[in-house]
């Protein structure tokens, strides 16, 4: 199938998408701007440096409705079905894939203990929130592991909700793990930003010149937040102890890119950027969910063109999440309640307008990469965008056959524009991920082999 790869000041008219996009950017030093940096054309033996390969792993909850979703025929010359159609102007650029699944989410909850696990494969603890556990890291967090020291920001974690704590007291689970996907560790989540100019200036904050001493202060003072931060940090109850951590996620993030700025920029390759183009995005913060999601994906664009990242999570909301989804025609109430059909045909049509809704957001963005120039192709062609629920059908809460896309080709090494239906765990196609990415591993969750 594939070949194996070698190692944006408000206005008080309405609000369009430009002028959203710039609201208060003038609040905000010009960013970090990998074109300022010097390029180097070639690498050692002057052979042309290749773009690296970024990975995305975007999440909504509560599945699909399967028989809208699943194509009825494999191959290339497979025939889109309603809720993939938004596809068909990037279909030759994404993998529809059916039939994976994760068996160590057939236990447990309906949607907790498989929302936890959406990128780690493993057994989720069941708690009301002492003993917290996800089972292992999640692969995005392990890649973020192997490629921290080649660009400002490690990995980034987005979201369009708060984290909610507590107890489900009908399932007897912690609201935490519907509310994260990302896990530094089994009992580590990491925090995602739901504000979107915070995300930005995670990912480029203000201009730090290690010439003038600017940046070593900031070191010091971050030195001085962070050793206070850990001595209050056990004196808190576990709720209050995720919020700190997700205070210390965020400071580390501004100790992370100080570093980096601080030393040799150890990149042979270097992204091509539109100064303008980064100045006039600076983020506000949306009140409308539709703006909200518009504009975390393109944060996730922006920060795979500027290299400020390869790696990035997103959350569309969070499981038993009550978001309701009037706004799309034909819809009257929240996406929850809808997936919960009862196989009633007036649930089932405004569900699968949801999920169609979703995927018209998908493609909305793979057709943002590849309108982006890189190396010999385009920044969709050196990426992997995965898109997928922890769940098949939201009625019956079943983790088998899973709704999963893969855009992008991964550095030219996938084979899209096709579907491919395999009974194999999750998992096995995040092995041929960490391929891509130049991270060997046997195995990962519960893989089995790999899946490309």
């Amino acid at each position: 199938m594939a070949k194996r790869p070698t190692p944006g000041q408000p206005a008080v008219h309405p609000p369009t998408r430009r002028r959203f996009l710039r609201g208060c950017g003038t609040a905000l030093a010009l960013p970090w701007m990998a074109s300022l940096l010097p390029r180097e054309s070639s690498a050692a033996g002057g052979e042309a440096v290749k773009p690296p390969v970024r990975a995305a792993f975007i999440y909504f909850p509560n599945g699909v409705w399967e028989k809208s979703w699943v194509p009825a025929q494999t191959g290339r010359d497979y025939e889109l079905s309603p809720s993939l159609e938004p596809l068909a102007d990037i279909r030759d650029d994404v993998l529809v894939l059916s039939g994976l699944d994760k068996q160590h989410s057939r236990r447990g909850d309906g949607h907790y203990a498989k929302t936890a696990n959406f990128l780690t494969g493993m057994p989720v603890a069941k708690t009301t929130g002492r003993d917290v556990s996800s089972g292992g890291i999640s692969v995005d967090q392990l890649i973020a592991q192997h490629s921290r020291s080649h660009t400002p920001l490690p990995s980034l974690e987005l979201a369009t909700e708060p984290v909610i704590t507590g107890i489900d007291s009908n399932v007897g689970f912690t609201r935490l793990y519907g509310s994260h996907i990302s896990w530094e560790s089994p009992t580590r989540p990491v925090a995602r930003e739901i504000n979107p100019r915070l995300a930005y200036e995670r990912l480029f904050g203000k201009s730090v010149s290690s010439a003038s001493g600017k940046a070593e202060s900031y070191r010091n003072l971050l030195d001085f937040v962070l050793e206070d931060a850990k001595q209050l940090r056990p004196q808190l109850g576990r709720d209050d102890q995720f919020k700190m951590d997700e205070y210390l996620d965020s400071v580390r993030s501004v100790e992370q890119r100080i570093e980096f700025a601080m030393r040799k920029d150890p990149r042979p390759w270097q992204p091509a950027v539109d100064e303008e183009q980064i100045r006039a995005a600076t983020p506000g913060v949306p009140a409308d969910f539709r703006e909200h999601i518009g504009v975390m994906l393109d944060l996730m664009v922006i920060a795979f063109q500027t290299d400020s990242t390869r790696v990035a999570s997103l959350m569309f909301a969070n499981d038993v999440s009550g978001r309701n989804f009037s706004f799309v025609d034909g819809v009257t109430g929240s996406h929850h309640e809808l997936s919960h059909h009862e196989n009633k045909q007036e649930k089932i049509d405004q569900y699968q307008r949801i999920n169609r809704w979703h995927v018209e957001q998908f493609a909305s963005m793979l057709a943002k990469l590849k309108a982006i120039p890189e190396g010999d192709g385009n920044l969709l062609d050196n990426s992997m965008i995965l898109f997928g629920s922890s769940m098949s059908d939201g009625n019956r809460h079943d983790p088998d056959n899973l709704p999963i896309l893969l855009g992008g080709r991964g550095g030219g090494t996938i084979d899209s524009g096709q579907h491919l239906h395999a009974d194999v765990p999750l998992c096995n196609l995040y092995v041929s991920m960490l391929d891509r990415m130049g991270i060997e591993v046997e195995a990962f969750g519960d893989s089995t082999a790999r899946l490309l």
